[in-house]
């Protein structure tokens, strides 16, 4: 009986082997599945993720208002503190609203391209509110607010781009990223304290192109936190803090000095900048740039489509910061691509830019306070 089923066996196992190769059947194979690390899917929007949102969003503006008033920024602009505070409040409020599901709604509440493309020109409108009282309102910056977001969201409408990096992305993540890098609008903003406004009203339209009409995927833009962000956000900062402090050193790029301030303003500073530099900047290199470098390499068939697009983004990265200060700072151009391996790693290691914004922010305030 046991010869029998052995014959059996061996009988059906020739007759397999003599099919063709289309006709064999599948044997899933677990091995053969891409290992990539976890997700962490964003929180769906509910009432208290709203009131959680406007919560903070108010907390937040009373903590701006409290610093405008305490820097003196507040006297100094005085008699028309009050529209410009509004219009910051006015450039504020979409971009956080956005970390709250803001993308969602919109791309459910705008089913015409019309709509789309000429909803980001009431952007326009916080520039005019504080230029006007200021007589200080400029027509060459009023066109480049009321046009350049309807224009990289038309491109997007007219030309839709395929799911990885296309020349449609690199155009607009130029037109964004120059002005910025360059300080061509800072002349928008004059007064002091004020060089962060352009800045902002070009978040607000990075957020709005990519997140509701190019509709970019896993960018980690999200506000609600988790104990993943900080864990991965001061380990990646502890592993790259030795390194960057003994080659600053070796370089003479840093030198420590005595820290003069408090808690507070030290606290205050890591606010700032982790909402007005780090985020920003992490946006647009982890959480567009690499993001859909990555996407590209990876619909391409290339193998290693996570280390390639970590080591092209990377020294991106590092060469924006060759003019800070000119004509070429190598030093900082060397640092802050090692610095932006470690900030990839970050993003990378859940797909939020909480994670690397954390580290980033940690990095630059650490260095202004002690090492600058």
């Amino acid at each position: 009986m046991r010869n029998r089923v052995i014959e059996d066996r061996f009988t059906q196992l020739l007759s397999i082997t003599q099919l063709p190769i289309t006709q064999l059947p599948i044997i899933p194979d677990a091995e053969m599945k891409p290992i990539t690390p976890p997700t962490v899917p964003p929180a769906p929007v509910t009432r208290i993720c709203i009131v959680c949102a406007i919560l903070g969003y108010a907390a937040l503006l009373t903590g701006f208002l409290w610093a405008a008033h305490f820097r003196g920024i507040a006297q100094e602009l005085k008699p028309h503190f009050g529209t410009i505070f509004v219009s910051f409040a006015l450039l504020l409020a979409p971009y956080w609203a956005f970390g709250f599901g803001l993308a969602k709604a919109l791309r459910s509440a705008l089913r015409t391209r019309w709509t789309r493309a000429f909803l980001p020109a009431i952007l326009v409108l916080p520039y005019l509110l504080s230029a006007i009282p200021e007589r200080n309102c400029r027509v060459e910056y009023l066109l480049v607010f009321a046009i350049l977001p309807v224009a990289i969201v038309a491109l997007f409408e007219i030309a839709p781009p395929p799911a990885g990096m296309s020349w449609q992305d690199g155009l607009v993540l130029l037109a964004i990223g120059l002005p910025v890098e360059f300080g061509w609008l800072r002349g928008a903003w004059p007064q002091r304290g004020l060089s962060f406004m352009p800045k902002l009203l070009l978040m607000d339209a990075l957020l709005y192109a990519f997140l509701v009409v190019r509709r970019v995927p896993e960018t980690g833009f999200d506000f609600r936190p988790r104990w993943r962000d900080l864990i991965v956000g001061v380990r990646e900062w502890a592993i790259f803090a030795p390194i960057a402090i003994l080659l600053g050193l070796a370089l003479r790029f840093i030198r420590p000095h005595e820290f003069s301030g408090t808690a507070f303003s030290v606290a205050a500073a890591w606010l700032i900048t982790f909402f007005f530099v780090a985020l920003p900047e992490e946006l647009f290199f982890r959480g567009l740039l690499q993001n859909l470098i990555e996407k590209r390499l990876a619909a391409a068939g290339r193998g290693r489509s996570r280390l390639w697009a970590l080591a092209i983004a990377s020294p991106v990265f590092g060469l924006s910061h060759f003019n800070k200060p000119g004509p070429f700072n190598w030093r900082y151009v060397l640092l802050a691509t090692i610095a932006g391996v470690f900030y990839g790693r970050a993003w990378r290691d859940r797909g939020r830019l909480l994670c690397s914004s954390m580290t980033h922010a940690t990095v630059d305030v650490v260095w202004s306070v002690w090492f600058r």
